[in-house]
C-alpha cells in the first residue's frame, strides 16, 4: 500500500477546488464578450433632443441577434405624444469591413397615426429599417433607409421615408472627418395627396473617437438645399459597453 501523503492530498483538493470556482467565472465573461451595447446623445434643430441606443448578442462570428431603441420624446417628440420607437433585428457580416442589420422596429406616440392631433398609443406606427455600417483601418461609413407606417388610424395618418449616408477618413488614430447627407420625405398618409420633402441635409462632419472605441464624438453642420430653409447641425456623443 502506498503511503498517504496528506500534503499532496491537501494540494489537490485545493486545485480542484479552484477549478470549480473559475468556471462559472470563465463562463459568465465569454457571455459577456458575447453582448456589446452603444448608447448616444443626439441632438439637431429638426428632432431637438433624442437618446438612442444599440445592442446586440452574437451568434458567430458573422450573425448578430440585434435590438434597438430611440428616445425621440427628448426633443420634439414630447409634442408628438411622448414618442418612442424600439426594434428588433439581426446583424450580418459578410466581411470584416462591411456589416448589414435589417430591422423592424414599433412605436409609441402619435405622430403617424393621427398626426399629433390625438393620445399617445402604443402602436403608432412601425418602422422597418436597413443599416449596411463600413469600418476599415482608414475608411468609415454608414447608410440608413427607413420608413415610418402607421399601424392605427386615430384620425389623420402620416407616413415618412429618412434615409442618410456618410462616409470618412480616418486622418489620425482619434480623429476622422468626412461628409453626411441626410433626407426626410413625408411619404403619404389618408390626407397626403403627394409625397414632399421636410428637410434635406448635407455638409461635412468632424469625429474626435477613443482609440479603442468606447467613446467618440461628433459635429455634422452644412446647408439645407430645400428651398425656404437655411443651415442644418447635428451633434453626437457615443459610449460603446
Amino acid at each position: 500500500m502506498k503511503n498517504f501523503d496528506p500534503l499532496k492530498q491537501l494540494s489537490l483538493v485545493m486545485i480542484c477546488s479552484l477549478m470549480l470556482a473559475f468556471a462559472p467565472q470563465q463562463a459568465e465573461a465569454q457571455e459577456e464578450n458575447k453582448f456589446s451595447m452603444n448608447v448616444t446623445l443626439n441632438s439637431d434643430q429638426f428632432f431637438g433632443f433624442y437618446p438612442f441606443f444599440s445592442g446586440g448578442y452574437s451568434l458567430s462570428d458573422q450573425m448578430d441577434l440585434t435590438f434597438y431603441g430611440i428616445l425621440w420624446s427628448g426633443g420634439t417628440g414630447g409634442g408628438w405624444g411622448n414618442w418612442t420607437e424600439f426594434g428588433v433585428g439581426m446583424s450580418f457580416q459578410p466581411t470584416e469591413a462591411i456589416s448589414i442589420t435589417p430591422q423592424v422596429g414599433f412605436l409609441g406616440g402619435n405622430l403617424l397615426s393621427s398626426a399629433t392631433a390625438g393620445p399617445g398609443i402604443m402602436g403608432d406606427g412601425i418602422v422597418p429599417n436597413l443599416t449596411v455600417g463600413l469600418n476599415t483601418e482608414s475608411l468609415e461609413g454608414e447608410f440608413y433607409l427607413g420608413y415610418y407606417a402607421p399601424l392605427r388610424e386615430e384620425g389623420s395618418t402620416l407616413a415618412y421615408t429618412h434615409y442618410w449616408l456618410n462616409a470618412g477618413y480616418k486622418a489620425l488614430d482619434f480623429l476622422s472627418f468626412g461628409a453626411h447627407w441626410e433626407h426626410l420625405i413625408l411619404s403619404g398618409g389618408s390626407d397626403v395627396e403627394e409625397a414632399s420633402d421636410v428637410y434635406q441635409w448635407v455638409g461635412p462632419y468632424l469625429q474626435f473617437s477613443n482609440p479603442n472605441g468606447s467613446t467618440w464624438a461628433r459635429f455634422a453642420f452644412g446647408s439645407d438645399v430645400l428651398e425656404g430653409n437655411d443651415s442644418f447641425y447635428k451633434l453626437t456623443v457615443g459610449m460603446g459597453f
